[in-house]
């Protein structure tokens, strides 16, 4: 929300401090690269302690914390308030909370299970993926993660330039909710932040319901539940551009509806490029979608939005993400036919 006033004060005024915004744009870099180095770690973890015909469900529950983190922060804000009656509070006291709980995962979480005199996880669920091998178990060169399972892992970069327009989605349209509710569709803004709330935590059972989609419907497929929601975010923002001024109650139901479809996506790709590679560069190939998301598509989200909206007006805009959920269907198509060609090798070795 706040990026995207500023992103409309910095289009519109006529005596712009560069110096000053140039820092924020910095800084915004920065906290969105920071941010993308949680999920390498988080997702190489979890490879290692749940096996593949879980991780739908498990990466599900992690995922939430997107819309429960974001949920959090005006609660967080409020304590501030009362404790220190300081706006800055805003700050600081989320980062505090943040940090103990880093805390707490640096002490309790372990590595691996074999860290702990445990068996690799595909042996005690007796799930092997089609292509496991023993030395997936063993540490890799730097040279052999980025050359061979990353640079040259085709199915890794659609999927993570998938990413980038998915992210352009979920920013853009959470961002510009309230200045386009109000100066379009006539929103107060006790309304709007309604609106910006409910497509946070809607979030949370759609993301929760398209983990399961994927592990029981697509039988751990990633690529078919990404698309399904995909389309039907693409169906969503139409509703969203074109329903006129007048009808808040559809407005509101077509917000929730991109809540709740939009994170769904967001986790499968995540999971899916854990999958794509073996266990020990699962954090290196995660690091790479998450740069494409945060950078590519969190920050030129809300500044090519910006500029779309100021130079075309909101249809502009409009286009704009429409052009981007459909870049990331077709993208994401690109890796079905490797995922039905591993789902068939899978049954034919349970088979034999």
């Amino acid at each position: 929300m706040g990026l995207s006033v500023l992103t409309r004060e910095f289009n519109d005024s006529s005596s712009v401090n560069t110096f000053a915004y140039a820092t924020i744009f910095l800084l915004l870099f920065i906290n969105g690269w920071v941010q993308g180095m949680g999920w390498p770690a988080c997702g190489r973890t979890i490879v290692h302690w749940y096996s593949g015909n879980e991780r739908g469900q498990v990466v599900s529950v992690w995922n939430i914390a997107h819309n429960v983190g974001g949920g959090l922060i005006g609660p967080l804000f409020i304590l501030g308030m009362a404790w220190f009656n300081d706006w800055h509070s805003a700050f600081y006291v989320p980062a505090a909370f943040a940090a103990l709980i880093a805390g707490f995962v640096f002490l309790t979480l372990r590595d691996t299970p074999q860290s702990c005199g445990l068996p690799p996880i595909e042996e005690h669920r007796n799930d092997y993926p089609i292509d496991y091998e023993e030395k997936h178990e063993q540490e890799l060169s730097a040279k052999e993660i980025f050359v061979t399972y990353v640079l040259n892992n085709k199915l890794l970069w659609f999927i993570a330039i998938a990413n980038a327009f998915v992210y352009l989605i979920r920013y853009g349209v959470l961002d510009w909710a309230p200045t386009y509710l109000s100066e379009v569709k006539d929103f107060s803004f006790e309304h709007s932040s309604w609106a910006y709330l409910l497509y946070e935590w809607a979030g949370i059972p759609g993301t929760l319901l398209c983990g399961y989609i994927s592990d029981k419907w697509f039988k751990s497929r990633r690529s078919p539940a990404a698309i399904l929601y995909m389309v039907l975010v693409l169906v969503a923002v139409l509703v969203y551009w074109f329903n006129p001024a007048g009808n808040p109650s559809i407005d509101m139901a077509a917000l929730m509806a991109i809540g709740f479809l939009i994170y769904g996506p967001v986790m499968l790709i995540g999971l899916y490029a854990l999958e794509l590679v073996p266990k020990k560069a699962a954090g290196t190939a995660a690091g790479l979608t998450g740069l494409f998301g945060y950078l590519g598509g969190a920050v030129i989200a809300n500044i090519a939005l910006g500029f779309t909206v100021d130079y075309f007006g909101w249809n502009g805009g409009f286009i704009l993400l429409t052009g981007g959920c459909i870049c990331a269907i077709v993208l994401i198509g690109f890796t079905v036919k490797h995922e039905i060609a591993h789902l068939k090798s899978k049954e034919a070795s349970a088979a034999s």
